[in-house]
């Protein structure tokens, strides 16, 4: 069985980290809103391979989140007057039918991010102490620079994504070490969910997220990682 591999741009021979065993994790949707086509495509692509590997007698692990905090749910929950987790509820139930509707297997877990903060705060904590993140006025940055292969996946060059790279500062962000530099952690505003860090009463950028519920369930190297284009960052 060959797979395209994005890192190399090529169809490599499928050989995993252990055998007779596939871990996978797909991006979850992000539940503001009741599911489109660009959500359904990753759950029914990668639900297929699952099955391809599980008839060739794979022990597949497949973990696939949901994003349950996010701006879109908070701006969501202002507009109807409600909670971001009573929005991110509704539209959880709402995608499961969907998915049951088109006969997705149900994944090995679902984590939710909000279920899973302290162990991002760990992480980003961790990143903190080796030097590839930092703090600033209670929100944390990634630092880009530190890690010699960033932008290998993408494919992108550092210098070539520093070429006015100003641009990509919003306001409030020319604290940043680099332009390129990322949040891992934001302090709240009025009205947000918020949970207590060593940094600030905040929440978890999306970017370190995924990163701790992958590592978490399926350990520090998987088989496969898929969802969306948006995925091969930056």
């Amino acid at each position: 069985m060959k797979i395209y591999n994005t890192m190399s741009k090529r169809k490599e021979e499928f050989v995993p980290l252990e055998e007779g065993k596939v871990k996978m994790y797909v991006c979850g949707p992000t539940v503001y809103n009741f599911i489109h086509i660009g959500n359904a495509r990753p759950m029914i692509v990668f639900d297929t391979v699952r099955r391809y590997f599980e008839y060739k007698g794979y022990d597949v692990n497949f973990v696939s989140n949901f994003t349950d905090v996010d701006d879109k749910i908070i701006k969501k929950a202002i507009e109807e007057g409600v909670t971001a987790e009573e929005i991110s509820k509704r539209y959880i139930a709402e995608c499961k039918k969907d998915m049951d509707a088109m006969n997705i297997k149900p994944a090995t877990k679902n984590p939710l991010a909000t279920e899973e903060i302290c162990g991002m705060v760990d992480m980003i904590q961790t990143l903190i102490d080796k030097g590839y993140a930092y703090e600033k006025n209670g929100t944390v940055y990634y630092r880009t620079r530190k890690f010699k292969d960033y932008g290998k996946l993408s494919h992108k060059n550092l210098d070539d994504l520093q070429s006015g790279g100003r641009t990509l500062l919003v306001t409030g962000e020319d604290e940043k070490e680099d332009p390129l530099d990322f949040v891992l952690w934001k302090p709240k505003k009025e009205g947000e969910p918020a949970w207590q860090s060593p940094w600030s009463e905040g929440r978890p950028g999306w970017h370190i997220e995924c990163s701790e519920m992958s590592k978490k369930y399926l350990g520090e190297q998987i088989d496969i990682h898929a969802g969306g284009e948006d995925l091969i960052f930056p």
